[in-house]
């Protein structure tokens, strides 16, 4: 498959409008940081359409280097603390809690090994065999990376929800198979195809709405917590 600024951009718009739906069936304020992930991940394809913009010469350099920033702040340094901290947030007291708790911390490490690195050393991306490669000397680092996956797929893969699981589990095998794939542009192909399996999640917050709503199968009057304008 190739990728370009239009693959982005369509599939900002589409994981956006998840994104809104998904935010319609939150009742928890707990649960609102996760149910915010595809939208999150849809601004930040967004942000990506512009670098593809920007090295095709369609946007100035300046402008390519704030958005290029963006998306490695987020894909490298924001996701493995946001990915852990959203699910430790959705799951009851227990043993498993306490273990994305412990995942939550390794990200936090992640996190600010990897937002150093972008804000001290100079980072670069370049467009290879259709797709953006993104180089930092310290987001690169071999540890670092194996943490930012355990921080980031561990946490989803030990939720008490099936949905979520399963959302680890897809990803678990994307970052396999871009791995081996397209290694070179890892941080861009995995976060598309992230982005693209983030809307299971509209379907965790569904299936709890309706849960909550129509315990006894009858449809019920209740409402989200969030605002208003999100419901259509």
């Amino acid at each position: 498959m190739c990728f370009s600024a239009t693959a982005s951009f369509v599939a900002s718009g589409l994981i956006g409008s998840i994104g809104v739906a998904t935010l319609r069936h939150v009742r928890e304020p707990r649960s609102l940081l996760f149910a915010s992930v595809p939208l999150l991940f849809a601004v930040h394809q967004f942000t990506e359409g512009l670098v593809w913009l920007g090295l095709e010469g369609r946007i100035g350099t300046v402008a390519l280097d704030h958005v290029s920033f963006l998306f490695t702040l987020y894909a490298q340094g924001i996701l493995p603390l946001l990915m852990p901290m959203a699910v430790a947030l959705l799951e009851p007291p227990g043993s498993r809690r306490n273990a994305i708790l412990a995942l939550t911390a390794v990200g936090a490490l992640v996190c600010v090994w990897d937002v150093y690195g972008l804000v001290v050393l100079p980072s670069r991306c370049f467009i290879e065999q259709y797709s953006i490669a993104y180089r930092n000397p310290m987001t690169g680092n071999l540890l670092i990376s194996c943490l930012y996956i355990l921080a980031t797929c561990g946490a989803l893969l030990l939720s008490t929800h099936r949905v979520v699981r399963a959302y680890g589990a897809l990803n678990v095998v994307a970052l396999t198979i871009t791995q081996i794939v397209r290694e070179y542009a890892f941080a861009s192909v995995w976060c598309f195809y992230a982005a693209l399996m983030s809307m299971m999640i509209y379907w965790q917050f569904r299936r709890a709405a309706i849960h909550v709503d129509a315990p006894n199968g009858s449809p019920s009057m209740s409402r989200p917590f969030l605002l208003p304008w999100l419901r259509l």
